[in-house]
């Protein structure tokens, strides 16, 4: 069952950003998309519980350094914790949910299900939702047809995708999405990533 609407999308919806959104399966979004997501914003996810210790530690660390500057750790399994059941914010009850419904989703759902509601529910774009969304409002096509540089392009504006526009690009787009297609060829070989990328039922690597 895909999620109702998020109280990120109605807030979208509410302050006059519109809300573009059109969920689809797993089977329908190019494997680049999921691979794309996970160099850009999570490059352990096969692998952890739905935390990063360490790049926890270090974000800590980082913000007791430079009090004027928030750093994240948030890996994929947290942030669609944050999108689908709860609201944006750091105030420690939110995080504390944040927690339990991390341990929850990676425990019920699994790492495939995880990865298709990110690409699904996630903003990247001002108003637009999931990455059928993206890929119709910027590339013209469904997200199944999604180049491996197109997805590069829409993975670079997810850490503020309101601020970094994919079309125009912008000059932060321009200089990231090179990075995630060099991350993406690190990674698109690794048995882990390739068994929980979307879109190819046989598990082969995007590459082939």
């Amino acid at each position: 069952m895909d999620p109702p609407v998020t109280i990120t999308q109605l807030g979208s919806f509410l302050t006059g950003n519109g809300l573009k959104r059109d969920y689809v399966s797993a089977e329908k979004i190019s494997p680049w998309a999921g691979l794309a997501v996970i160099a850009s914003e999570d490059q352990l996810f096969p692998d952890h519980n739905g935390f990063d210790w360490k790049s926890i530690e270090r974000a800590i660390e980082k913000n007791k350094r430079k009090k004027n500057r928030i750093a994240g750790a948030s890996t994929i399994s947290q942030q669609v914790a944050k999108n689908v059941f709860l609201w944006q914010g750091r105030t420690w009850l939110r995080k504390g949910l944040e927690v339990y419904f991390t341990f929850m989703i990676e425990w019920v759902w699994g790492k495939q299900r995880i990865l298709e509601v990110y690409l699904n529910v996630s903003e990247m774009g001002k108003g637009i939702f999931g990455i059928e969304a993206a890929a119709q409002n910027y590339f013209n096509k469904p997200a199944s047809r999604l180049t491996r540089t197109e997805a590069a392009m829409i993975a670079a504006c997810l850490p503020n995708p309101t601020r970094f526009t994919v079309k125009p690009v912008s000059r932060f787009v321009a200089a990231r999405y090179p990075w995630v297609l060099l991350q993406m060829s690190n990674l698109d070989n690794d048995p882990d990533i390739i068994n929980v990328l979307p879109g190819k039922k046989d598990k082969a690597s995007p590459s082939k």
